[in-house]
């Protein structure tokens, strides 16, 4: 178990992510990963009340209403993390971190999870429109009234991200404790060079997504004739280029050697990245769970931290 920043959460080294819910998996199918997840030994849950809104006939809410119908289910709420996100676009036309959207989004997230109370809420994106102290306001109207018990955000750009916590302590507001980046092996640049500075500056934990870069390194994609693979495969195109193929090189020599899957071998890379404390990957088969286990078990060495490490250099 590892610590979620300077909170006091803990969470296994690979997290849940829930966007799947509601979209590529239905409420059976979401329960039965969900199960398998937690019996191999995992604790948190990251979604949004955003999720999957996407989806044709979809509204949003639809991973928060099976995590809560499955929690509910199981009897399992005290062995489970819950982290969901606020801020995305519910209709009302734009992002939004107001504190009366805020005040009235966190209702329906905490109805739909049918819970008193969300371990980790999450700032989704960036508001412009909305002072951080008004935002951070909020969050500490719900952090004592016993709703929200930490926050954290996603997506700010570094210098809203350090506005933010300059604004907790000047005013003794909440402050955000984890932040929740883009980050893999492909996608690297972004937060080694934006907001992993700040992160490692003030203890912020981090949790990752696009942990497996929508997929491309989990290695089923190779050509743009598979990208027809799944329903996610059209977003991949852009890692098919010389770079992508040799990150991929990389990935099969290290699956060989350790006996793994090209998907353990990107989470493990991430697991030990010291500037991560989990990274977040979601999965909708039994084999995709197998990797989660194989790169928490996976010890990798020098020399293959080395080896991912030029094979992911920008040239």
């Amino acid at each position: 178990m590892k610590k979620l920043g300077n909170t006091d959460l803990q969470t296994a080294p690979i997290v849940f992510g829930g966007n799947v819910f509601g979209w590529t998996l239905n409420e059976k199918e979401s329960f039965r990963i969900l199960d398998e997840f937690v019996d191999a030994g995992f604790n948190t849950i990251d979604t949004a009340n955003v999720y999957s809104r996407w989806v044709p006939g979809n509204e949003g809410g639809e991973s928060e209403t099976i995590i809560g119908k499955w929690m509910k289910e199981r009897g399992n709420r005290d062995k489970v993390t819950v982290i969901t996100k606020v801020g995305s676009d519910m209709g009302q036309g734009h992002r939004d971190l107001s504190e009366k959207h805020i005040m009235e989004a966190v209702e329906d997230s905490l109805r739909r999870l049918q819970t008193d109370a969300i371990d980790l809420y999450l700032s989704h994106w960036d508001d412009e429109n909305t002072p951080v102290e008004e935002t951070l306001g909020a969050y500490g109207k719900l952090i004592k009234a016993g709703k929200v018990r930490f926050i954290g955000a996603s997506n700010l750009p570094p210098e809203r991200l350090k506005e933010s916590l300059n604004a907790s302590m000047q005013n003794g507001l909440p402050r955000y404790e984890v932040f929740q980046p883009e980050y893999n092996l492909f996608d690297r640049q972004g937060f080694e060079e934006g907001v992993a500075p700040v992160c490692r500056e003030e203890g912020l934990g981090v949790i990752t997504y696009f942990s497996l870069a929508k997929g491309f390194l989990s290695g089923k994609y190779r050509s743009k004739d598979d990208l027809g693979k799944s329903v996610r495969g059209g977003g991949v195109e852009g890692y098919l280029n010389e770079r992508g193929f040799r990150i991929l090189k990389a990935l099969d020599e290290l699956a060989a050697k350790h006996e793994v899957s090209q998907a353990a071998v990107a989470l493990a890379w991430l697991i030990h990245q010291p500037d991560v404390t989990a990274p977040i990957a979601s999965a909708t088969k039994s084999n995709h769970l197998k990797a989660f286990t194989e790169a928490m078990q996976m010890k990798p060495e020098p020399e293959d931290m080395q080896l991912l490490e030029k094979a992911s250099a920008y040239q």
